[in-house]
């Protein structure tokens, strides 16, 4: 398990572009499903203990976020080929085990994940209604080898009050932390070396 922060993507950075399968129903979801809506994309796979930790707490999140207006997409990057817990098989078990409703995408090229500088898992990216980022940091403080921090998704949730209610950005916002995307052999990216 190596500990990877996020880039920090530049605020204001306008959505890259995405149309990915969506393995549970077999439709492609694109970055136009979502126009004029202000929308997250969460980097996240199965079998990261990060991910494992927040999972629940951030379907809650979700759930409730998604109901005030705020889309929410998942997208694996992960190579399955190597990592086969995050085969599209086991995103479908996933979704059923967690109960995610939302969009759970496999980004089997791994290119979507390049144009958003996605470096762990957790990575999140949280864009406005003409989705520009807004936000792009930490779920809250918890981690795996932490006894210490509750997971809460105080950060997430401050940042996506403001958005709604049309404050600016939250100023403080801290990279997120998780492990490394998968990248398959040959295709990491220049950011992540």
């Amino acid at each position: 398990m190596s500990l990877t922060p996020s880039t920090m993507l530049e605020l204001g950075t306008v959505a890259p572009d995405f149309s990915l399968l969506e393995p549970a129903t077999g439709k492609t979801v694109s970055l136009d499903d979502f126009k004029g809506q202000p929308l997250l994309v969460a980097f996240i796979c199965n079998h990261c203990p990060y991910v494992i930790l927040i999972r629940e707490k951030f379907t809650e999140f979700a759930r409730e976020y998604m109901d005030k207006g705020l889309q929410v997409v998942a997208i694996n990057a992960n190579d399955y080929a190597n990592y086969p817990d995050d085969s599209p098989e086991k995103m479908i078990e996933e979704i059923k085990n967690v109960g995610y409703t939302f969009p759970y995408l496999l980004d089997e090229t791994q290119q979507v994940a390049k144009q958003y500088q996605a470096a762990c898992t957790p990575d999140f990216f949280m864009f406005d209604a003409d989705h520009k980022l807004y936000y792009r940091g930490q779920f809250d403080n918890a981690r795996p080898s932490s006894d210490t921090s509750e997971v809460t998704g105080k950060d997430m949730i401050a940042a996506a009050d403001a958005l709604l209610a049309g404050k600016l950005a939250p100023q403080m916002q801290k990279a997120s932390m998780g492990c490394n995307i998968k990248w398959k052999v040959g295709n990491e990216p220049a950011y992540f070396a």
